[in-house]
C-alpha cells in the first residue's frame, strides 16, 4: 500500500516529467520556427537580391512544418488546449464527470498508440528515399509523426495515471475542491 507521502511523490515526479518533455517540444518546435523565418529570409534575398533562387529552402520549411505542427500537436494534448466541445461534459455529475473524462483519455491513448505505430510503419518504409534537394531520408519527414504519436500516448497515459493517483489519494477531495475555486 502507497503512503499518501508516497503518492504525492509518485505525482510530483510524473507532473515534473511531463513537464520537461513539454518544454523540451516548445524549445524544439521554437528552434524549427527560427529557422523556419531565417531560410525564408535567405530565399527572399537570394531570389532578389542575387537573383538566384536558393531551391532547398522549400524541402528544408516543408520538413520543419512538420516538426512545428506534430511537436505543438502533443503538447496541445498535454496542456489541454485543443478545440473541445465540454458543455456535455461539464454539465454530468462530478463522478460521471471524471469517467467520461478518463475515456477521453483512454480513447487519446489509443489514437496516440495507433499514429505512432502506423507511422512507424512509414518512418521505416521511407527510408531509402531521399526527400529531394536536402538529400536526407524522407523518415526524417516522418519522425515527427512518430514522435508526436508517442508523445500523445505518453501525456495521455499519464494524465490517467495522475487521475488514479488523486481519486486514490486521501485528500483528493479538498484537491478537486481548490482546483475548482
Amino acid at each position: 500500500m502507497m503512503t499518501a507521502t508516497n503518492l504525492a511523490a509518485l505525482h510530483r515526479g510524473l507532473t515534473y516529467l511531463q513537464d520537461g518533455l513539454a518544454r523540451a517540444c516548445i524549445f524544439l518546435c521554437s528552434l524549427a520556427l527560427i529557422t523556419l523565418v531565417a531560410t525564408f529570409g535567405w530565399l527572399v534575398f537570394g531570389r532578389y537580391v542575387l537573383n538566384a533562387t536558393p531551391t532547398w529552402v522549400e524541402q528544408l520549411a516543408l520538413l520543419l512544418v512538420c516538426y512545428i505542427v506534430f511537436l505543438g500537436a502533443a503538447v496541445g494534448v498535454r496542456e489541454q488546449t485543443h478545440l473541445g466541445v465540454t458543455l456535455f461534459r461539464d454539465a454530468l455529475p462530478p463522478a460521471l464527470k471524471g469517467f467520461v473524462v478518463l475515456i477521453g483519455d483512454v480513447v487519446l491513448m489509443l489514437f496516440g498508440a495507433v499514429m505512432c505505430l502506423s507511422s512507424l510503419e512509414l518512418f521505416q518504409f521511407g527510408w531509402s528515399t531521399l526527400l529531394p534537394m536536402l538529400n536526407i531520408p524522407e523518415s526524417f519527414r516522418t519522425l515527427s509523426a512518430v514522435l508526436c504519436g508517442g508523445l500523445i500516448c505518453l501525456f495521455s497515459a499519464t494524465r490517467i495515471l495522475l487521475g488514479l493517483l488523486n481519486a486514490l489519494s486521501p485528500n483528493s477531495q479538498d484537491q478537486n475542491e481548490m482546483k475548482r475555486a
